[in-house]
């Protein structure tokens, strides 16, 4: 009994931590979910943090996020993060209406609805595929080379994605084989090197002169804030009286079918439910406001499927948010492991049955609610005034790359910290210029450490 009261309440202490964490981090815009969720939850895995825990530290920081990353989205007209890069459009619209602080309060209780319905609805599909679990471990090998592929597909590259994946793999098992003549054997800075991708690229194109002429600017980037206004009595409004019932039973409706299609990009489902649910609408002011509930809502019930379906049924990163952001709930070595050969896994798959996912999972989310929600509803514009004021992108950016530069070296050392820059700036450049984005290139990561030596084995 105290073991479980111990394990409840480091489980809610985690989740209280990452919710406030990741509620400030969603204020600062560009904050990718790999770049900061990802290295952060790593860290919290290698610090011995209980099971409990480290699924409520993630569940809570990726709600949260997604709800205050509607503050810079809403109200300056700049994307808060990689989801949000799907809702910018219609923000901007409605910006331009002069009700920004609308669009915010929309988008920010779609996504809590989205959030309740997500769990209970993922939990259910992981355990209707759970029996085929054994089948798809034994065949893991080659699930991964066909998911890589399909998710590659479906990037933004589309058939350069899929054509990159080949080097891309190859530089994997070039490095893994250069550090094993050393005796070095890294799992971390593999995984690292590809959440910091954008960064990596980004600083090594500061040091290129015809790069850092085309960045420079000739005067400060103006925001315009629209003013502050409250349409609600008390610190907790009601998010099902902010949105009408209309828009209520569409983001239930987008939020029921995306806790199910676990093995598509958030970004391409949320881009895909707003367009169906925006095509039944005519007025259009409805439809903007609408739309932009639904898909902020997919963004909360797409990250939580994708990382709770496959790690329910599977224990196996199969799908873009458990290959990216997710990955260190699966694959953190020496804690959790995938075994490159049988397929065995070690980790929360093994570690919580369905009911403590199910009642971890709501605690998560209800705590991100409690913590993110009334914080963006009433304090909203002061926050997005003293970001964008205050803080220095910079410095989020130089304490995350301090982060990752510390486990690398940690984990191997010179070899370790040479890895993250060779496999990041690889990764960071095909990213921007073929669309081979994150979750493609840790399928790539997988392919090469699960696939390759499979079909090794099998053409011997």
């Amino acid at each position: 009994m105290e073991g479980l009261l111990y394990e409840i309440l480091m489980a809610l202490a985690l989740g209280l931590f990452g919710a406030v964490l990741f509620s400030a981090i969603g204020l600062v815009s560009g904050t990718d979910e790999t770049t900061t969720l990802a290295p952060l939850t790593m860290l919290v895995v290698l610090l011995g943090a209980p099971p409990a825990g480290i699924l409520t530290f993630f569940l809570a920081g990726a709600v949260a996020k997604h709800m205050t990353h509607a503050v810079p989205t809403a109200l300056l007209g700049i994307p808060g993060d990689t989801s949000a890069t799907a809702l910018i459009g219609d923000a901007n619209h409605l910006r331009r209406l002069g009700v920004p602080h609308v669009a915010l309060r929309k988008m920010i209780s779609g996504g809590a609805v989205a959030a309740v319905i997500a769990v209970p609805l993922a939990v259910l599909f992981a355990v209707l595929l759970a029996p085929f679990g054994d089948v798809i471990k034994q065949f893991a090998p080659w699930v991964f080379l066909c998911a890589a592929f399909t998710i590659a597909y479906f990037s933004a590259g589309r058939w350069a994605s899929v054509l990159a994946l080949l080097p891309f793999v190859l530089v994997i098992v070039a490095l893994q084989t250069l550090t094993a003549q050393y005796g070095v054997k890294l799992a971390v800075s593999y995984f690292l090197g590809i959440a910091v991708a954008p960064l990596i690229t980004s600083l090594f194109s500061m040091l290129a002169p015809a790069e850092r002429e085309r960045m420079r600017r000739d005067q400060y980037r103006v925001f315009s804030l629209a003013p502050d206004m409250k349409g609600w009595r008390g610190y907790f409004p009601n998010p099902l009286r902010v949105i009408n019932k209309r828009q209520a039973r569409m983001t239930a409706m987008a939020a029921s079918v995306t806790s199910a299609t676990f093995v598509f990009s958030p970004v391409a489902m949320t881009v895909i439910m707003g367009e169906l649910i925006g095509a039944r609408i005519k007025q259009a002011y409805e439809r903007l406001t609408t739309v932009i509930t639904a898909r902020n809502g997919v963004t909360e019930s797409t990250y939580i499927a994708e990382a709770l379906i496959p790690l329910i049924a599977f224990g196996l990163p199969l799908s873009p948010v458990a290959a990216g952001p997710a990955a260190p709930l699966f694959n953190a070595p020496p804690r959790f492991t995938v075994d490159s050969v049988s397929g065995e896994v070690n980790n929360l798959h093994n570690l919580l049955n369905n009911w403590e996912f199910f009642g971890y999972g709501m605690m998560a989310v209800l705590v991100a609610i409690l913590i993110a929600y009334p914080f963006t509803m009433n304090f909203a514009h002061q926050a997005a005034s003293f970001v964008s004021r205050r803080i220095s992108h910079e410095a989020v950016i130089a304490t995350f790359i301090g982060l990752v530069l510390v486990v690398g070296i940690w984990e191997g050392g010179l070899l370790g910290l040479l890895v993250i820059v060779t496999v990041g700036l690889l990764g960071g450049f095909l990213g921007r210029f073929l669309g081979f984005n994150i979750g493609v290139q840790f399928m790539g990561y997988y392919t090469a450490v699960l696939s390759v030596p499979a079909l090794i084995a099998l053409l011997n």
